[in-house]
């Protein structure tokens, strides 16, 4: 037994029965509503067949239909595996073939995408409505260390790999940080096929309070939803935080907002200091971790404005080191059991000793405060062709203008990433254009590695302890649009 998903459930609607536990546009489902609709789906699962160990995919766009889906293959002991509803029937193919689970969960226009394709699947809401027994259901042979999720990611390959967590890593990831005060709850920006928007739903579900979903994670929206469910936290990426700021939040009652919490990796401190101001009082943190490993490090709100640039400290359980070359390195009780059926990224990713092998690049200070400085394979990949970015900087760092570069990718929808030049310019001269930098290149390197922007900056961002430049922070600064 152990640590559960499914107790989760039970738990807060056996002591909190009519408290929300989430909303999506004007919908919400209160805790004892979702374990009740939990229990019938359960049924309905066991109708078909599934069981203690069976894969089920679910695969579709954020809905509150999918929250009970989840909670009864949590409490069958089946095994939920999300794939993103954006993706085509070409695109979540592979994915399919990979999980083979012996159900696809779909709404009724992917579903046709699914005709003629092999895989048993059913529709989201004929699957809600096919039973009406809403006893409990348990599976006596499930055990915590069994798999309850398998959340699936592109690598730098682009083939998907599925990350497998247990039931007890679950529960570990969420488990709430702060007291089990009835508030207004969290409002979510991820979709429901990503392991972030589980994780704060669980994480909101332990402490018995909300987790507020939206179909798009536009700055309307996210505000929105923050005034109207009076919600006292709020997660979002650098760049929808800065969506947020661009948008304003005049007009908005965030008066019960306590929390503004960020991450992924590096954070620009321009960015949090804009957060600051425009909700003051507000407690602001920045998170640092993947699907793989789950929170690695904080940076709390008394430390934001003390380390810029930083991603904090290791949370609680978590070991940090750093490689010989500077490979971050974690090992908790949070990591994942590894890659489904794939032992060889798994041995890749997990050492003998239980370090998890993260590829990014940081540098630790003096007081053990972590910094993303790059990945490990620092490549840009535009338009199917590798890029590395030394090479580039070499050639750049020549131009008369050029006092110091350093060459990040940026996301672009149609090369993938695009080669930007991040430029301080010599004392006394001009600062360059895309069309000076690409003339000085030409012959010096093959015109898919030339520069496709340039972004003129006063210093480069470095490391305290080691001077390293911060490419993954340029990066954060430049989608998120404080250049």
């Amino acid at each position: 037994m152990g640590l559960l998903v499914g107790d989760v459930l039970r738990h807060a609607a056996a002591v909190t029965p009519h408290a929300p536990a989430a909303s999506l546009d004007d919908e919400l489902l209160t805790f004892a509503e979702l374990d009740a609709a939990s229990n019938r789906a359960a049924h309905a699962l066991r109708a078909l067949g599934i069981g203690h160990g069976d894969r089920v995919a679910w695969w579709g766009e954020t809905d509150l239909s999918v929250l009970p889906v989840f909670g009864a293959l949590a409490k069958l002991g089946a095994v939920f595996a999300p794939v993103n509803g954006r993706l085509g029937a070409d695109e979540a193919r592979p994915i399919l073939e990979l999980a083979r689970p012996a159900l696809v969960v779909t709404d009724a226009a992917r579903s046709e995408l699914l005709v003629g394709s092999e895989l048993v699947r059913a529709m989201t809401d004929e699957l809600l409505a096919s039973s009406t027994d809403a006893t409990d259901v348990a599976e006596p042979a499930l055990d915590e260390r069994h798999t309850h999720v398998i959340f699936f990611t592109s690598g730098s390959t682009g083939a998907p790999k599925g990350v497998v967590l247990s039931h007890r890593v679950s529960c570990l990831r969420s488990f709430p940080s702060l007291g089990v005060e009835r508030d207004g709850g969290t409002v979510c920006m991820f979709p429901l096929f990503h392991m972030a928007g589980w994780s704060l739903a669980l994480g909101a579900w332990q402490a018995r309070r909300p987790i507020h979903l939206v179909r798009s994670p536009d700055a309307p929206t996210l505000l929105s939803v923050a005034a109207r469910r009076r919600a006292t936290r709020i997660y979002a990426i650098p760049a929808v935080w800065a969506r947020i700021l661009e948008h304003g939040v005049d007009g908005y009652d965030l008066t019960a907002l306590r929390e503004a919490d960020t991450g992924t990796s590096a954070v620009p401190p321009e960015l949090v200091a804009a957060i600051a101001r425009a909700l003051p009082g507000v407690a602001i943190r920045i998170y640092y971790g993947s699907t793989e490993a789950g929170p690695g490090t904080i940076l709390g709100s008394s430390d934001v404005a003390k380390k810029p640039g930083s991603v904090g400290l290791p949370q609680p359980g978590v070991a940090l080191r750093l490689a010989d070359d500077g490979e971050v390195c974690l090992r908790s009780e949070l990591l994942m059991d590894g890659y489904f059926e794939n032992p060889d990224a798994s041995a890749a990713a997990l050492d003998d000793d239980g370090w998890y092998h993260s590829g990014d690049v940081g540098a630790v200070d003096d007081e053990g405060y972590l910094s993303i400085v790059g990945r490990q394979r620092d490549v840009l990949r535009t338009g199917g062709e590798t890029v590395s970015p030394v090479e580039v900087e070499a050639a750049v760092a020549e131009h008369p203008a050029v006092a110091e570069v350093a060459v990040v990718g940026i996301p672009d929808p149609d090369w993938g990433e695009v080669v930007c030049a991040v430029v301080v310019v010599a004392p006394g001269a001009g600062p360059p254009s895309v069309d000076d930098l690409r003339a000085h290149c030409d012959g010096r390197l093959a015109r898919f590695k030339h520069p496709r922007r340039v972004v003129v900056v006063g210093a480069l961002p470095r490391t305290a302890a080691t001077g390293q430049i911060q490419r993954t922070l340029l990066v954060e600064r430049i989608t998120a649009g404080v250049e």
